[in-house]
């Protein structure tokens, strides 16, 4: 079974206190689907289901490696390269 090999080693940020929605589909004009913490900077994003898919693009440009779901009643983590679930 492959394991996530980054998870371990990330802070654990927290959105900034305005941060309510992925700001590049607030730029674009776009609404995301749901949406996705980075844990290594905190930036918020859109998941892949959404137009912009605007968190695996700062998975991208970033290379941050794991992303938390920000959705209310979710718990889980993703680890874009490992594509596992943490």
């Amino acid at each position: 079974m492959k394991q996530c090999t980054h998870a371990d080693a990330l802070p654990h940020p927290e959105p900034g206190p305005l941060t309510a929605t992925c700001p590049e589909c607030l730029a674009d004009g776009t609404h995301p689907v749901q949406l996705r913490l980075c844990l290594t900077c905190g930036h918020v994003g859109c998941c892949d289901t959404s137009p912009g898919r605007h968190a695996s693009t700062h998975h991208a440009d970033s290379g941050h490696p794991v992303m938390r779901t920000f959705e209310p009643g979710e718990n889980w983590r993703w680890c874009f390269v490992d594509h596992v679930l943490v």
